[in-house]
């Protein structure tokens, strides 16, 4: 009986939990990020703000537990698109799964942003904190394709004593925290590769571009072309 009363409640909890999380999107989409309070949240869900504390310690454990979903939901977009095809070559994956991004980014513009604006908190900083966690998730489907392709055919990489001091010392402790999978030379290629597209995904999601542009695609196709030539592919 206490078994059964526990299983319960967990599912109970874990159902409030999903409303909450729902509550939190609604909210974001409807009315932006501002609008995420964790008094607006709890009268979403028909609670009281001190009721809602029951469920998330603080304000900025929320905002982690919400980014963590969102990051999920995006990892799994860029996974099925990574694995549609799972004997491509890697090249053809990794230009599938930058045009998975875009599209989950686009038809979620809200989502994106609050991703990448929402602050890094210490408390989600931790390596088992769920936001921690669901980034690595999403961080890794890129790396990991870069990773393969670097050992199936080695990409260009610039000559280490062409870059200033301080970039080979930030790229040899990112090669470190990466566990050498990519040496720091090629860890280069690969980030600013990744630079190029995020800010271009950015701009376009924050309509940084619309006195320009009223069709990005092109644009972000040509971007891939100069990222396909950085990887050789």
């Amino acid at each position: 009986m206490a078994a059964g009363t526990s299983n319960r409640r967990e599912r109970l909890r874990r159902a409030t939990v999903e409303e909450i999380h729902t509550a939190a999107r609604g909210l974001l989409v409807e009315r932006g990020s501002a609008a995420v309070t964790i008094n607006a949240v709890a009268r979403q869900v028909g609670m009281s703000g001190p009721a809602l504390y029951h469920y998330y310690a603080s304000h900025d454990e929320l905002v982690g537990a919400v980014t963590a979903d969102f990051f999920h939901e995006l990892a799994t977009s860029m996974e099925r698109a990574r694995d549609a095809h799972p004997d491509a070559p890697v090249g053809e994956r990794i230009l599938a799964v930058c045009r998975a991004l875009r599209a989950w980014a686009c038809t979620h513009p809200a989502e994106f942003g609050w991703i990448f604006a929402s602050p890094i908190t210490p408390s989600n900083r931790q390596p088992d904190s769920v936001r921690h966690q669901a980034g690595q998730r999403f961080e890794h489907v890129l790396l990991d394709l870069t990773v393969e392709l670097w050992r199936t055919r080695p990409f260009p990489v610039p000559d280490p004593a062409d870059l200033a001091e301080s970039l080979r010392e930030q790229l040899a402790a990112y090669s470190a925290a990466i566990d050498g999978r990519l040496p720091p030379e090629a860890a280069h290629v690969f980030l600013s590769c990744w630079t190029r597209l995020y800010g271009l995904l950015c701009m376009e999601v924050l309509h940084q571009l619309d006195f320009a542009y009223s069709d990005l695609e092109p644009v972000f196709e040509e971007c891939l072309r100069d990222l396909a030539d950085a990887l050789d592919l």
